[in-house]
């Protein structure tokens, strides 16, 4: 991977303020959801590797954490699945010598029947892995994962990490209208969600362009009938506001900083002004430049506008 692996940091709705670490080459990942706000895999697999070294992520980790603004979290996460990474363990061990700010993997869950897959993330604070389906047809329709990857094979590996994790889990179950919205495969999804038992259930749907049309977001109202299907503690997830800072920390060039950000994740005008430390306005000036530049585009979902790098970073 060429480039700083540190962006942000990005506006969660699970987290707050989280410095994302992106391990992984631009989507490169064991699934291909038809959801996912970053378009189509461009490299399916289940192939780890030492896609960043692990010097330079924590290097650029400590360099962003010196600049500030301080984070609510360390998200590793980003543009692929960050459980590719052969030494995702060791890159943990650094950061918790690096900080004392809390460590959360971002996972699809695709990877943990893996035995070194799981030793690899033990020492995170919270790990976020996803359930989006309740059998083998809705889990290849919605994830469309890489062939080794059974339906059976991700559950038993979720329900083998979650039975041996120290930290907290956050069960996120993405819901798509008309696929997995009705109460029988909601059923099945909690089924597994009460074998699993995780701190959290967090219900989510689409609310980026998502990388196939089908993916059609789910009412508010609906997502809290659901919730009620699930034992123990199940959360509707709602898009934070957070109040913008005055200007971009550290002397850093903010453009650079924006296209970072918007690179690996779509962003509204208003969640990088969060994000990232800056004004409103000012953010909307270094969007015109970017997007004359050529480097971002702009899609409007609904009401609100997102802007995404163009290209793969």
């Amino acid at each position: 991977m060429k480039g700083k692996c540190v962006y942000g940091p990005v506006p969660s709705r699970r987290l707050g303020r989280s410095l994302g670490v992106d391990l992984v080459p631009f989507k490169t990942c064991p699934y291909d959801c038809i959801y996912c706000q970053l378009g189509r895999s461009t490299n399916k697999t289940i192939d780890p590797g030492e896609y960043v070294p692990v010097d330079d992520a924590l290097g650029d980790v400590a360099e962003r954490l010196r600049a500030g603004p301080s984070p609510d979290f360390i998200g590793l996460a980003g543009s692929g699945e960050p459980t590719l990474h052969s030494r995702i363990g060791d890159i943990i061990s650094g950061l918790k010598g690096l900080t004392g700010t809390p460590i959360a993997v971002l996972t699809n869950g695709s990877l943990l029947w893996r035995p070194e897959v799981r030793d690899g993330i033990a020492e995170a604070d919270v790990v976020m892995p996803s359930l989006d389906a309740g059998d083998q047809a809705t889990f290849q329709r919605v994830n469309r994962p890489h062939p080794d990857i059974s339906f059976e094979r991700m559950v038993e590996g979720l329900l083998a990490f979650s039975h041996g994790f120290e930290g907290k889990i956050y069960l996120e179950v993405f819901v798509l209208a008309g696929v997995t919205d009705g109460a029988e495969e909601i059923r099945r999804i909690a089924a597994i969600a009460e074998e699993m038992r995780p701190d959290r259930v967090q219900l989510n749907t689409v609310s980026r362009p998502p990388a196939d049309s089908c993916a059609l977001a789910v009412p508010t109202a609906t997502l809290e009938r659901l919730s009620r299907l699930f034992v123990g503690c199940c959360e509707v997830i709602a898009e934070s506001r957070m109040d913008p800072r005055v200007d971009a920390p550290g002397g850093r060039d903010a453009e650079d900083e924006i296209l970072e950000l918007v690179s690996r994740r779509p962003c509204a005008v208003e969640g990088i002004a969060a994000g990232l430390a800056m004004h409103p306005n000012a953010v909307v000036k270094h969007l015109e430049a970017l997007a004359m530049k050529g480097s971002v585009r702009a899609q409007r979902r609904g009401n609100v506008v997102f802007y995404q790098g163009v290209g793969n970073r």
